[in-house]
């Protein structure tokens, strides 16, 4: 039987995917158009709202989905991620206490487990997800061992901080951890077991999921799998293409989120159903062979693209560049994905 994720207003039948509104929005469409394709939720950026937004609107609007007419699931990541990225490139720095980035040459910010957890609660989201310290993918053994302990401690303090914040609310967030170790089967398994005994709503496969040679690390996905309680959530942070969700999903993965499906839009990469290896190819309408067809992108979709429009007029506007085409073509692969999931769903 399938897990169910309960939300601020119901209950949804897992797996689920999440695509990115970082910044409070899908990029190029609107939430109503989001809500058309039966995408049943969405993922939102801390940092990115935290400082775009801050507490008093936050809380005026007594959270995010409010602010932005979101009446579905709603998940909140850590701002871990972009920090680490700018951190680890040099452009701050990571301690025991959190991580540091200059926000401009005159401002400084020090992340927190605990201000992350604070300002995901501003957000009213469903599911909120800890700081962890990101596994590079070049990271040696005692890097990556390094980047456990400190993940594991950190999980730790957010726990507390979760446990402070909600202690006399009878409804709260979903928590989620995130397991790190990079490559090393040895340092994943044990940052999974010391998060299993901290507790946690669900545990996510962090850091970065490919292997060496460029494919898809499908052993530290098992390894999360095989080694955290049965009853509670597996979150593949980012993850991503369809046929990696699908291998997860029979891994026994619940959530999902990725900014494939939108990127891809914006750069003309449409999601087509194939009876391949993979389950799907792209349909590029910038490519001139497409110019007088007038056949759907994709026959077995019923977005509002592939239901009303050929792929002839879709390459007309692709080529003037008019904004038309990428909210189609946005559209048309958050419908790929619903669909997709769907299928899992049965």
């Amino acid at each position: 039987m399938n897990k169910m994720f309960k939300y601020s207003n119901g209950r949804l039948e897992c797996p689920l995917f999440f695509p990115d509104a970082t910044k409070a929005v899908v990029r190029s469409v609107d939430s109503q158009d989001v809500i058309n394709t039966r995408t049943p939720g969405i993922l939102v950026n801390t940092l990115h709202l935290y400082l775009d937004l801050g507490e008093r609107v936050l809380k005026k609007f007594d959270g995010i989905g409010r602010l932005m007419g979101w009446p579905g699931a709603l998940i909140s990541d850590s701002g871990g991620f972009q920090v680490m990225s700018l951190a680890k490139k040099g452009s701050g720095k990571v301690t025991d206490a959190g991580v540091s980035f200059h926000l401009n040459k005159n401002k400084k910010v020090l992340l927190t487990p605990e201000k992350s957890i604070e300002f995901q609660s501003w957000l009213k989201t469903d599911l909120m997800v800890v700081l962890d310290d990101f596994t590079m993918p070049k990271a040696s053994y005692e890097e990556a061992r390094e980047t456990v302990g400190r993940t594991i401690a950190w999980a730790r303090r957010s726990k507390a901080e979760f446990e402070r914040i909600y202690k006399n609310q009878s409804k709260r967030p979903y928590l989620i951890a995130v397991v790190q170790g990079g490559a090393w089967p040895d340092l994943r398994k044990e940052c999974c077991l010391q998060l299993a005994e901290i507790g946690f709503d669900g545990y996510g496969y962090g850091g970065w999921p490919m292997d060496s040679e460029g494919k898809f690390d499908y052993n530290s996905a098992k390894i999360i799998a095989d080694n955290v309680p049965k009853n509670c959530f597996l979150y593949g942070l980012g993850i991503g293409k369809p046929d990696e969700v699908v291998n997860l999903a029979k891994m026994g993965y619940d959530i999902f989120d990725c900014v494939l499906p939108t990127r891809d839009a914006r750069h003309g990469r449409l999601y087509v159903s194939a009876d391949n290896e993979k389950g799907y190819s792209f349909y590029t309408p910038k490519k001139e062979k497409y110019y007088n067809d007038d056949q759907p992108v994709d026959k077995n979709c019923d977005c509002l693209l592939c239901t009303n429009y050929s792929r002839a007029y879709l390459r007309h506007l692709f080529k003037i560049e008019d904004l038309t085409a990428v909210r189609l073509a946005t559209i048309h692969n958050l419908r790929f994905y619903s669909i997709l999931m769907e299928k899992l769903r049965q």
